[in-house]
């Protein structure tokens, strides 16, 4: 739901992009920090329902972090493990299977807090690889005949928008567990999935990183019981809303626009602090790319997104309108950028040519800019998204015959694609960021550049790719699942599902 200013007297004030709702916290997402890093880990006993009963298990948690960050820095966690010591009795049922091989992807909620404000994020998609199951006898010992699995991966970043002292402590832990035959097939049922909450009475802090604030970006910032005064905490994050005091902020604010309003009209427009607003998302999203010269298309995706929400949200009462500002990064293992892609088409019209394809984001995050209109009972939306792309071409093969393009075979300087998207709050119709759909556009295909290695092959891309001149004649058609958003982890989205493209 967009906001017009001057209904804030009237009905609670929401904050949200694309139609769904994004709840404020003292956690924002910026810039990486460059402090210095920290070794962190921590063993913990978690209790787990498994189908032979309650087990406790040993857990051990550890990653790398900054020692220090500054207020809205993103900390992205590194060399994240989590060791998981699994009971005999927890195997049993494995072995009645004939399993010979368990592997495990493991959801860890985190619990990341700074003063009185703590919000939950989840680590998930942390793999363990296929392990050996013990035999009867093996491993005997202080673990019996139990067996360890150890998940890895990438992990959200997280930011601290208020200086202190701020704690990162795992909390709930689900596993799924697969099981393999010796062959390698799947057993029947094919697995397990186990839900695990932490032993009370332990102490399950991982980390924690001194935040420091934007007026003193030298020292570190004070921890609590110290000389200088601890900084106000940000309200608890409730169900739905802002947090109270920042409601009240923004009710004293928009009074104060208000009253400004009628001595001076060119007061407009609100701009909101971002630190109450901004999160971050992830999602994927799916499509096909025409290319106009080759008369086909190429499909894209599903490519998997980082998005930060409301980087920038003003609301001007003046005009009834509220535009909000995003961005993405395309993530594909590590790298920014779409999954490469194989076509075939007809070069020329008549010679069958493959390719693989790769669309590289260069340049700053793509932004998202969405414009809604509020004086009108639909909240009608445009949302534009903008990257800088690169296309490199290789593996490619003219008539079953591969052509050698070399390594480096790319346009000769990047490309902006535009897409746009259409929709409605109330109800929610169309595209809208939040929940996702369709969104088109057109692009400029530059010249290509370094490729060939025997023969100098660009001519040759560019006849059969290239846009002529500027004109951005080559349609694409992106299809955006809903958003995972940080601050709701639990949602359906969660984790963020693929979409089917549309043509």
């Amino acid at each position: 739901m967009t906001v017009d200013a001057r209904a804030a007297a009237r009905r609670p004030i929401h904050w949200a992009v694309g139609g769904a709702l994004v709840v404020a916290t003292a956690l924002v997402p910026s810039a990486e920090s460059a402090a210095a890093e920290q070794k962190s880990e921590v063993a913990l006993r978690y209790a787990c329902p498994f189908p032979s009963g309650a087990e406790e298990v040993d857990v051990v948690v550890s990653a790398v972090l900054p020692t220090s960050a500054r207020t809205g820095e993103e900390i992205r966690p590194g060399q994240v493990s989590v060791e998981v010591g699994l009971p005999a009795a927890a195997l049993a049922r494995f072995g009645d299977l004939e399993a010979e091989t368990l592997a495990a992807t493991a959801r860890l909620t985190v619990r990341n807090t700074v003063g009185d404000t703590s919000a939950d994020a989840s680590w998930q998609d942390l793999t363990a690889p296929p392990t050996a199951l013990p035999k009867p006898g093996e491993g005997e010992g202080e673990t019996g005949d139990g067996l360890t699995l150890t998940a890895t991966g990438d992990v959200p970043t997280v930011a601290f928008g208020t200086p202190g002292r701020a704690t990162l402590a795992p909390a709930a832990l689900a596993l799924s567990l697969s099981s393999h035959t010796a062959d390698g097939e799947p057993t029947v049922p094919p697995g397990l999935d186990v839900a695990c909450e932490p032993v009370p009475g332990q102490e399950t802090e991982l980390a924690s990183v001194d935040i420091r604030g934007d007026q003193d970006p030298t020292s570190p910032a004070p921890r609590p019981g110290e000389s200088d005064p601890a900084p106000e905490p940000v309200p608890d994050r409730p169900a739905e809303g802002l947090p109270p005091t920042a409601r009240e902020k923004i009710d004293a604010l928009t009074d104060k626009r208000l009253d400004a309003l009628e001595d001076d009209p060119g007061s407009c427009p609100i701009e909101i602090p971002p630190e109450w607003v901004m999160t971050t998302a992830e999602t994927y999203a799916a499509g096909y790319a025409n290319a106009a010269k080759l008369n086909g298309a190429a499909a894209l995706g599903p490519a998997f997104m980082k998005v930060v929400l409301n980087k920038r949200y003003i609301n001007d009462s003046c005009a009834s309108t509220v535009d909000v500002s995003s961005e993405v990064n395309f993530d594909y293992q590590g790298k920014r950028q779409l999954p490469p892609t194989k076509a075939t088409f007809l070069t020329y019209g008549f010679m069958p040519t493959t390719a693989t394809m790769t669309l590289e984001q260069v340049g700053p995050p793509a932004a998202i800019h969405t414009h809604t209109v509020t004086n009108t009972p639909t909240y009608p939306e445009e949302t534009t998204v903008t990257a800088q792309l690169v296309m490199r071409l290789s593996d490619v093969e003219v008539n079953g015959v591969p052509l050698d393009v070399g390594p480096d075979c790319r346009t000769e300087q990047p490309f902006e694609q535009v897409l746009r998207g259409y929709g409605q709050s109330y109800p929610p119709a169309g595209y809208l960021v939040a929940t996702g759909g369709s969104l088109t556009g057109y692009a400029h295909i530059p010249p290509f550049t370094d490729c060939g290695v025997d023969e100098d092959l660009d001519p040759v891309f560019t006849s059969a790719i290239s846009s002529p001149g500027k004109k951005a004649d080559n349609y694409a058609k992106m299809t955006q699942a809903p958003l995972c958003v940080a601050t709701d982890p639990t949602s359906v989205n969660c984790p963020p599902k693929k979409p089917k493209p549309e043509r």
